[in-house]
């Protein structure tokens, strides 16, 4: 199982994110995760860089893959210009990029001003996305006239020698069928084996799981605990809420019922690595393939020399 580090941008500055992005290659991690957000999960992580700046960054100083986790393609940008985002994308990391798309949440979504669809509805759109921008891919002038996208004689001129990947991110049955008949990968953020099963099993085969989890590094696991509660209690939001609140301050409202134990048991924290140890073997025993693990704090200098030493 292959080991990366997950670029959170709802928590650092795009200055923080080429700091890690640099110490993460330079410590032996074979890859990047970086999320694709107009809001953080609550005020206390206090950024949003928008990442297709980012990516743009990350390909001056990395040269490790690198994967959106994940892009929502099918509202708040339309998918012909995530397309054209994309392609440049992977012109510019040699390929190295590979589009992570979902259905995504109203979090990030909703600040056009339209109408947040049902998640059967955000899947049909995301399943007619990813058709526009693979055909957009190919070559030549595209006109879509779709149930939910129209595409006038568009053409991305800008391509990559071979289409980017597209991995989907899925959580509930009809998703993880979507996944197994259009994507390229699949993209997980909890270690289970049944939903990998499901998967391959739909469609997906012998192609790339990735997964990723949260850890908090402090001198003290009681210290790295407060740490994460502080930052990321939203982590503890049990079911369909992150998909449905529309702002931080509503999530800062529901992670009011999180407490520092449940925070403690979702997220990976201290300076023992045996924490870390035990994170990644639920995912290696689960059936994936990658897996990419995100600090949460100041101290992700620290959490990057701990897997340096320890796993990479």
């Amino acid at each position: 199982m292959r080991i990366g580090y997950f670029l959170s941008c709802e928590e650092y500055t795009p200055a923080q994110l080429i700091e890690q992005a640099k110490l993460a290659q330079e410590a032996g991690f074979q890859g990047l995760w970086i999320s694709d957000h107009y809001h953080p999960w609550n005020d206390e992580q206090g950024q949003s860089p928008f990442v297709w700046s980012m990516i743009g960054a990350l390909s001056q100083v990395v040269t490790i893959p690198v994967t959106t986790a994940v892009t929502c393609p099918i509202q708040r940008i339309h998918p012909a210009v995530t397309a054209q985002a994309a392609a440049t994308s992977a012109v510019l990391h040699d390929g190295r990029f590979v589009l992570g798309v979902g259905t995504g949440e109203a979090l990030n979504e909703h600040v056009t001003g339209e109408r947040w669809p049902s998640a059967a509805e955000r899947l049909e759109m995301l399943e007619e996305s990813v058709a526009v921008m693979r055909e957009l891919w190919d070559g030549g002038f595209v006109n879509h006239r779709g149930r939910y996208y129209n595409v006038e004689q568009a053409q991305v001129y800008t391509r990559p020698a071979e289409p980017p990947k597209v991995y989907v991110s899925a959580f509930g049955p009809k998703a993880v069928d979507l996944a197994g008949r259009i994507a390229d990968g699949y993209i997980l953020t909890m270690p289970d084996g049944d939903l990998v099963k499901a998967f391959r099993e739909a469609g997906g085969g012998d192609k790339p799981v990735q997964g990723g989890f949260k850890a908090s590094w402090a001198p003290t696991e009681e210290e790295a605990v407060a740490t994460a509660h502080r930052i990321w209690p939203n982590s503890g939001v049990p079911g369909e809420l992150s998909q449905v609140l529309p702002s931080p301050k509503h999530f800062e409202q529901a992670s009011q019922l999180v407490t520092p134990e449940q925070v403690a048991k979702a997220v990976a924290c201290g300076p023992d690595p045996a924490k870390q140890a035990e994170q990644l073997k639920a995912y290696e025993d689960a059936g994936f393939d990658e897996v990419y693990v995100a600090n949460i704090g100041p101290h992700y200098a620290e959490l990057i020399d701990l897997y340096r030493k320890e796993f990479l």
